[in-house]
């Protein structure tokens, strides 16, 4: 008998289960897009390169092209779609908005969910390859342009908006910091 070549798998998307039976190549972006009708992430160069389908796997981002399906079973997904409390934006999504961190939008989901992983790694003290001081006791290194834009480099931009990228990204992480701060006062 022949081994099978297709599996179910659950899915955890967007605080939503899935149930679906994927042929074992199958990727995660494939099964977001053409399963599940979840066409936020956006399939780019389907190599890895260019960060269009990242979403968040665990809270950390990933590059749904290189993600197979089976390999997200049970496992907490979070696409662009997923990101909004309702009709409130995300303040990554507000600040990409306020700021015109895109263009065509093609790459913004990518960005986003990007963004919204790169604020939570800089406030847990994840350093970077521009970080100067990488001892955990320094703390999280200033949040500075040259930060952003090495913590964004697996996301490209074709219409060459990172300079409002980057604008927008600051601007989501000084806000997220006060409203954590606002909470723990």
């Amino acid at each position: 008998m022949a081994p099978s070549t297709s599996s179910t798998v659950n899915l955890n998307i967007n605080g939503e289960k899935h149930t679906l039976s994927v042929d074992h190549r199958t990727t995660l972006l494939d099964a977001l897009r053409e399963r599940l009708d979840l066409t936020g992430t956006k399939k780019g160069c389907d190599q890895g390169q260019c960060g269009a389908c990242t979403v968040l796997v665990d809270g950390r981002r990933t590059v749904s092209c290189l993600q197979l399906a089976v390999a997200s079973d049970r496992r907490e997904i979070t696409t662009v779609e997923g990101l909004a409390e309702g009709d409130r934006l995300h303040p990554v999504q507000q600040a990409f908005l306020d700021l015109d961190g895109f263009q065509c939008g093609y790459c913004t989901p990518g960005q986003i969910c990007s963004a919204v992983a790169l604020i939570e790694e800089h406030a847990a003290g994840w350093p970077s390859a521009v970080t100067e001081d990488v001892r955990p006791q320094a703390g999280p290194p200033p949040l500075t342009p040259e930060e952003i834009r090495e913590r964004m480099s697996g996301n490209l931009c074709r219409c060459a908006a990172y300079v409002q990228i980057v604008e927008a990204v600051a601007h989501a992480a000084a806000g997220t910091r006060t409203e954590a701060g606002e909470a723990a006062a």
